[in-house]
Formats: C-alpha cells, structure tokens, sequence
C-alpha cells in the first residue's frame, strides 16, 4: 500500500454569490485556469438525509466561475490553495496562431459519368457543405485529381494542395 506524502488540501473560506442575490459562504476546494477564465471548485453548506429520521450537515462540490460566482473573505489567504495553470503555448504556436482542424471535404456540385464535378474545401470553409465526410490528405488528393474538380481559394484547399499535386517545385520553373 503506497501512501502519499503529500498533506490534504485544506479547504478555505470564500464567499460564493448564489442565483437570487444570495451570498453563502463556502470551502474553496481548488482552482483551475480555463481558456476562458478560472474556475474554482467550492464546497457549498446543505444538509441531507441521515439514517433513519437524521438530518446531518454535508458539502455540495461544484466548480463555479471566478470572479462572477465568488468573491474573497477579508483577510483570508490563498495561496496555499491547489491551483493548476494552462500550460503556455509553444512559442511556435504563438507566433503561427490556432491552427485549423486537419482534413478536407468535397462538395459534389453534380455533372455526369465518374468525373463528376466538385470542389475541394478545408473542412472549416464557409462554403463547405454540412455533414460531408472528412477526407484525409490522400482521398483529398485522389478527389482532386479527378476531372472536373476544382480546389477552394478562399478557404486555402488551393495554397495547400496544389503544391503536393503538381511538385513543390511549381512556379520557380525559369522561364
């Protein structure tokens, strides 16, 4: 049996504003920074039901936002409190931004026979069709080679797949 030496978080108090302008104060359990802000797990004061006809305190955990549910105890320090912070971004996602989800979609615009004519999108273009499968890079491939088929400009299907079709080498040809 392994036992941890690492001493249990001990709650704090804080106050959490309640839906009707009620203010209770609560344990403030742990904190945890989201893409979008903090949250803070907090133990709020009940009661339930105990055997037989009892009646005995308990503690309901839920993880509210920070400010907007909770306010500090003056006089109360946190920083003994378990936090966990995001992780930074690389500084290759900083300085190249969100990268877009992977995979392509075609959408048939009809014709007839095996060449039928579509277009090729990344899979957030605008003007890719809802509920389409996503392709991966080969199928994307295969699809837009087939007569016909035309990639998205606007969406970047174009900058990103006409180099693997006609040669990376394309348009440094001299002239």
């Amino acid at each position: 049996m392994t036992t941890s030496s690492a001493p249990e978080p001990v709650p704090v108090p804080i106050r959490v504003l309640l839906p009707g302008d009620q203010e209770v104060v609560a344990h403030l359990w742990s904190r945890r920074q989201a893409g979008d802000g903090w949250r803070y797990e907090v133990g709020l004061p009940a009661y339930r039901n105990g055997p037989g006809d009892s009646v005995e305190p308990a503690e309901y955990r839920v993880w509210v936002r920070a400010p907007q549910h909770v306010r500090p105890v003056d006089g109360v320090s946190y920083d003994a409190v378990p936090t966990e912070y995001l992780e930074p971004p690389s500084p290759v996602k900083k300085a190249l931004g969100p990268s877009r989800p992977s995979g392509w979609v075609l959408a048939k615009t009809g014709g007839r026979g095996p060449g039928r004519a579509g277009v090729v999108h990344t899979v957030d273009c605008a003007e890719a069709p809802a509920g389409t499968p996503v392709l991966p890079l080969d199928q994307a491939l295969g699809a837009a080679e087939q007569p016909g088929v035309r990639l998205c400009s606007l969406c970047g299907a174009a900058a990103e797949l006409d180099p693997v079709l006609k040669g990376f080498d394309h348009g440094f040809e001299e002239t």
